[in-house]
């Protein structure tokens, strides 16, 4: 049976230096991609490897019917890897489909350190590193988007607990409003942008802080965090 590595691609485009080395290791030693971008992987590979001769491998885009197909590639003792559109697989992403599917075959997968934003701004953040988690996208409509941010305020102080989250970049700016309006003025709150990009930006302040300064976050990648 193949072996699964699961491989970490760039957060930033020009942050080729947060790959470590033993990647492009991995990537020469499999025969097939899962890719949830196959067109960006192509593009990232190509700057690790410019000899990658891309069409001597095999290429599939990860959706609701991959599983089929890579449990028949692992079958066929097919070194498979599996690469997600900014990060690491399996962690806020569809690759992790695939996963379960490896770890039900007893495959060996074998996950590769690389740049993880949610990582990433909990560690600049200043907030509990102990007791966190990741919610991913709040809700579009407003009235319930307004109601979960006052849930993960009150859940926060209660658990002492960070709350992580993230919003499609065009609709930042409307999300960190919200946060404004709706959160106690002590409750910090955390902006990690462009993480491991040249203009990275990554600060933490109270809602009362934040008042008098708002960063324009429009169609830029970002995370934010939360703390009561």
């Amino acid at each position: 049976m193949g072996e699964v590595y699961l491989i970490p691609s760039l957060l930033y485009e020009d942050g080729l230096n947060t790959i470590p080395a033993y990647v492009l290791d991995a990537i020469k030693n499999c025969q097939v991609f899962f890719a949830e971008n196959e067109r960006t992987t192509r593009r990232y590979f190509k700057q690790l490897w410019k000899e990658m001769v891309i069409d001597d491998y095999e290429w599939y885009t990860i959706d609701d019917s991959s599983g089929g197909k890579f449990r028949s590639l692992l079958k066929e003792g097919k070194n498979i890897g599996i690469i997600s559109e900014a990060g690491c697989p399996g962690v806020a992403d569809p690759g992790q489909s695939l996963i379960a599917v490896a770890q039900e075959m007893n495959a060996t997968i074998r996950p590769l350190v690389g740049p993880s934003s949610i990582l990433l701004a909990l560690m600049a953040s200043g907030m509990n590193g102990q007791q966190f988690q990741f919610i991913g996208y709040l809700p579009i409509d407003n009235l319930q988007r307004v109601k979960a941010i006052k849930e993960l305020e009150a859940e926060s102080s209660r658990k002492n607990c960070t709350q992580i989250f993230i919003e499609t970049p065009y609709r930042n700016n409307q999300l960190m409003d919200a946060l404004i309006k709706n959160c106690k003025s002590s409750t910090r709150l955390c902006i990690a942008k462009n993480l491991t990009g040249k203009d990275e930006y990554i600060r933490t302040k109270t809602v009362s802080e934040w008042k008098s300064a708002l960063p324009d976050l429009h169609k830029q990648p970002c995370i934010f965090l939360l703390h009561s």
